[in-house]
């Protein structure tokens, strides 16, 4: 057997865990069955069960006794768990990216970079955030009779609700930044990608964490209506698409608790005339990698009318070298996408574009191969900002090529959506900065931007989310400003 026939031999017998963890201890589900499935070979992986409503409730409430009884106010403590949490996380990551692997189908050259070397960051970022006194003093006011203090208390019991693509991403960017601010938090990963959040929970004790400050459950629509609404939870932070951000916060407004929403996204990729080739064919990576799954990926794609043929001329056999296929083999750079009947949707999508007078001008169809929901990337041309296609967020190996007549017309048709989460420039940075300040959206790379910035806040303008994660900004959301005032004499 080969190195890579090894590396899948060992990930497909993983230790799966398949208990909730609440109070501190792991527990069994009470719930419904929930089967996981392996998206790259259509195989069964566990059979676990969901948690009850009651079982919700009581992770709730031992979220609350957590955090009323004074178990994390320590910010000393808080500090040395979390970077207890980085450490272990570290020295397991080769289970945790077998278990992304298996249950996510992202591909191994990705495990690394951003489905765990930066959830590692992000936990050891916000862990030397914690001991911070953020109290600003207003000093005596203008009639000399008292004084004032702002400090920031934790907000409370926090549900994190995640999505499917980077579930130790998507945790690391809810929890952290919650704990550090002195929150407990109850987390809910994606039905379709819970277990290396609850391998998670296996780290809890020895790293330390009070009893009830992390608990995970796993569930449906059930579930999650329940944690968004319980009077329990104090903020709510959810990753996923548009339509189901609205309904967490219609959800949320009952009990009129905060949200943070990171939603969908359809970035626009503003290619300028004298942008670079070389790095410009890069955004074809920005939505085939992770077979399209992430919400920033750079699906339209403006070409200056005048080099459009050029640019499809060079884009065809860049789109079409990419390889698709076992995510165990380091050369793959898309594996599956996460489900049958997401297949479909993407495909359907597609189709309907190419009904609609679009062409392929590269790549599409499906791989030859016989078991897994693999699908080819595809660059679609012959098209407009005003198709379903451009206006709708995919989540699949797909872009959308639109041509442009000068820098004004590709500026309206980048901001024309309804959506805003990212953008990109490729072009000289003189003429490259100043268009990335006209563009509305929450992150603005120019000629492929750099490495991830934990430092750096994240968010959507208009219906791309409410709200930031990463960054200062990150921590904020789980804050309350306290204004404190005494008599003076």
């Amino acid at each position: 057997m080969d190195a890579i026939g090894t590396k899948r031999e060992a990930g497909r017998q993983l230790d799966w865990e398949t208990r909730l963890s609440i109070g501190g201890a792991p527990c069994e589900g009470r719930g419904p069955l929930l089967a996981v499935d392996n998206p790259a070979t259509e195989e069964q992986l566990v059979t676990l069960r969901e948690a009850s409503v009651e079982q919700v409730d009581d992770a709730v409430s031992a979220a609350r006794r957590a955090f009323d009884g004074g178990a994390w106010a320590d910010p000393a403590l808080r500090r040395r768990v979390m970077l207890r949490l980085a450490d272990l996380l570290e020295a397991e990551k080769d289970l945790f990216g077998a278990a992304l692997i298996e249950e996510v189908g992202t591909p191994i050259s990705l495990i690394g970079p951003m489905q765990m070397g930066v959830p590692i960051g992000v936990f050891r970022y916000y862990a030397e955030k914690a001991p911070l006194d953020r109290t600003l003093s207003l000093g005596p006011d203008s009639q000399g009779v008292s004084e004032s203090i702002v400090r920031y208390a934790p907000v409370g019991v926090v549900a994190a609700i995640a999505a499917y693509n980077y579930p130790m991403l998507l945790l690391a960017l809810k929890v952290a930044p919650a704990l550090a601010a002195g929150c407990t938090v109850v987390i809910m990963p994606s039905q379709q990608t819970p277990l290396a959040t609850l391998l998670f929970g296996r780290l809890l004790e020895r790293a330390g964490v009070p009893a009830g400050v992390i608990n995970i459950v796993v569930g449906g629509i059930e579930v999650g209506q329940r944690l968004t609404q319980h009077p329990g939870v104090d903020k709510v932070t959810f990753t996923g698409s548009v339509a189901i951000g609205r309904a967490v916060m219609q959800q949320a407004a009952g009990t009129l608790k905060g949200v943070t929403l990171e939603l969908g996204g359809k970035s626009a990729a503003i290619i300028l005339p004298d942008a670079d080739p070389d790095k410009m064919l890069q955004v074809h990576m920005r939505y085939i990698r992770n077979a399209g799954q992430g919400c920033m990926a750079a699906t339209r794609l403006l070409v200056q009318q005048d080099r459009l043929k050029a640019f499809l001329d060079a884009s065809k056999p860049f789109v079409e070298a990419a390889r698709v296929g076992d995510p165990w083999d380091p050369e793959v750079v898309a594996g599956p996408v996460i489900s049958k009947a997401h297949r479909a949707r993407v495909e359907g999508y597609i189709d309907r574009a190419l009904s609609a007078g679009a062409r392929i001008a590269a790549g599409g169809g499906r791989p030859d191969i016989d078991r897994g929901w693999y699908m080819n990337p595809v660059l679609l041309s012959d098209l407009d900002n005003s198709f379903e296609i451009a206006r709708d967020e995919l989540f699949g190996p797909v872009g959308v090529v639109i041509p442009y007549r000068d820098v004004d017309h590709a500026v309206e048709i980048a901001n024309d959506s309804t959506m805003g989460l990212a953008g990109f420039v490729f072009g000289p940075l003189d003429q490259a900065k100043p268009i990335a300040a006209r563009m509305r959206a929450g992150t603005i790379y120019v000629n492929g931007g750099g490495a991830v910035r934990v430092d750096a806040p994240m968010g959507g303008f208009k219906q791309s989310g409410i709200g930031r994660e990463y960054g200062d900004e990150g921590l904020r959301a789980f804050l309350e400003p306290q204004h404190v005032q005494w008599a003076l004499g």
